[in-house]
């Protein structure tokens, strides 16, 4: 396999499958070589519930919000002119700033004339990393080693908003590694954007129904508009109809896996248990899916 790949695994909705899909294909990955997982859906995390890692780091991610020095502040209101979030507000008599609502752009302060503007840092959530296994087996001829997965997630704060400041926290963790794996968010909205952004091939999750359907759209619309190789798998088959299949034909996307409607998926979903743990006939097919990958990547 080529080395240096970096796969995102989103969904246009919750619920499809997506970490099901991300936490098999690293562990499935790391048979070939060094894998990074990323969890960077920092609102709701719950790869760690599968592949149940040492965490051996934690930090405090901060984002910078102004701070104003009411001294030199003149009231000119260039400050809030340039803010598009309306996080900052100048009265008669002074200045107000609303740091849930600041984005960190730090327009007003740079461009303040009185350089009354200072940045401050608003803590918004943690990061943990560390390493899961990849296998509870020993490598044959390895002297003992055992295979691991680098593993990071973020944990957002609970009532905070801005949610793509923490996942670049996240993905800033990662080391140099063949594979990165990053489990994005569910939707279309920015926090995915910030997630799939530099990812070599982009596979859309989801489930052959009406509904998996739209949202399948949405989320290909939004790989096709940044410029990123897609691919579908689709969860649950066997429920729905042949209208995903029919898509992804129409739009050119490959259909590159089918993991069936099957209670005892389910079930083992429920105990936090890896597919490819639970039922290791598809350690093969998540190879293939890797391989696969490895081929769109290389168009």
């Amino acid at each position: 396999m080529r080395t240096r790949l970096r796969v995102a695994i989103a969904s246009g909705k919750g619920g499809t499958g997506k970490t099901t899909v991300a936490t098999s294909l690293a562990l499935v990955l790391a048979d070939a070589g060094s894998v990074e997982f990323l969890d960077c859906d920092v609102e709701e995390p719950n790869a760690h519930l599968f592949l149940k890692p040492t965490i051996e780091r934690r930090e405090k991610v901060e984002m910078p919000v102004p701070q104003v020095d009411e001294d030199r502040c003149t009231r000119c209101g260039r400050c809030a002119e340039v803010c598009q979030f309306k996080a900052i507000a100048v009265l008669k008599d002074s200045v107000l700033t609303f740091p849930e609502l600041c984005h960190g752009c730090t327009g007003c302060w740079v461009l303040c004339p009185e350089q009354a503007i200072s940045a401050t840092g608003r803590e918004i959530g943690t990061v943990e990393s560390g390493w899961a296994s990849a296998r509870p087996t020993r490598l044959e001829g390895a002297e003992g080693q055992v295979r691991c997965v680098g593993f990071h997630h973020g944990w957002l704060r609970v009532g905070e908003a801005m949610s793509v400041p923490l996942i670049r926290a996240v993905k800033r963790q990662a080391r140099e590694a063949d594979f990165t794996v990053l489990d994005a968010p569910p939707g279309t909205s920015c926090p995915v954007v910030e997630s799939v952004k530099d990812a070599d091939v982009v596979v859309l999750v989801t489930e052959p129904t009406p509904f998996g359907l739209n949202d399948l759209e949405l989320a290909a619309d939004m790989a096709a508009a940044m410029g990123r190789v897609a691919a579908v798998v689709v969860n649950r088959a066997g429920i729905g109809d042949g209208r995903v299949r029919g898509f992804c034909r129409s739009r050119g996307l490959p259909l590159l896996l089918e993991v069936p409607f099957d209670r005892r998926i389910a079930e083992a979903y429920s105990r936090g248990e890896p597919l490819v743990a639970a039922f290791p006939a598809y350690r093969a097919k998540f190879a293939e899916l890797g391989r696969s990958l490895q081929g769109l990547a290389r168009r």
